[in-house]
């Protein structure tokens, strides 16, 4: 993609921040704490081929804020629902997993708390008050993204293995149980880096600090934090 391809992508992404940011209060109205998305698209940017040649890391991510739509695409493009019917009856997502036991949640950390995304409902609720976007990156990483509007987080759910759509005997296999939830994750992040790829933002996929999340958010036994991944405009 061209510099001034780029540009134009961005301007355009920009041009939304404001009406983003009155959208983010408003939404938060709707159901005490939540934040009522979007509908997911409209379908704009690049094709998949080119995507896939733009996509890369960029840490220097500045602190402009998303708008709304554009969050709302970005956590649809991570594991959003795209089919009523999957695997084995179910809803089926964008992003695979083992037996369709969508067993990695997206929680978004973002300047005023972190929030679990609802791909059912397509929205946003509450999990955590403040600004924890800090925890969502690992020790010894560095200060790089630290103002970036929207830090994801990767958490499995292995009671969702109970829940799978067929019951393959390696889902009840602790070690192959980590086996499908690092894939899934890494399936889901990879098809962030797609998008912002394709709108041109920034992406970065790091480590977090699992002990710290799990406090904060009050994750049970059976949860792990594994990923975070921060996303904004390049600086």
């Amino acid at each position: 993609m061209s510099r001034a391809a780029l540009r134009r992508r961005r301007s355009g992404l920009k041009e939304g921040i404001m009406a983003g940011r009155t959208s983010y209060w408003k939404a938060s109205r709707g159901r005490p704490g939540g934040i009522e998305l979007p509908k997911p698209g409209p379908w704009r940017g690049c094709s998949v081929l080119r995507a896939l040649k733009e996509r890369r890391t960029v840490r220097e991510i500045g602190p402009e804020k998303l708008p709304l739509r554009t969050l709302s695409n970005l956590l649809w493009a991570a594991c959003g629902i795209n089919r009523a019917k999957g695997p084995f009856g179910g809803p089926g997502r964008t992003a695979a997993s083992a037996s369709n036991s969508q067993e990695v949640d997206v929680y978004a950390a973002l300047e005023d708390g972190i929030y679990l995304y609802d791909p059912a409902g397509h929205r946003l609720e509450p999990a955590a008050a403040g600004d924890l976007r800090v925890l969502a990156i690992g020790a010894g990483q560095g200060g790089a993204g630290a103002e970036a509007p929207v830090r994801l987080i990767y958490v499995a759910d292995l009671d969702k293995f109970n829940r799978a759509g067929f019951p393959e005997p390696g889902l009840y296999d602790p070690e192959v149980q980590k086996s499908y939830y690092y894939a899934d994750a890494g399936l889901m992040a990879g098809n962030v880096y797609l998008f912002a790829a394709s709108q041109g933002l920034a992406a970065w996929l790091h480590n977090c600090d699992r002990a710290a999340l799990a406090k904060a958010l009050r994750l049970r036994r059976d949860q792990r934090p594994l990923f975070g991944q921060t996303i904004g405009f390049p600086l």
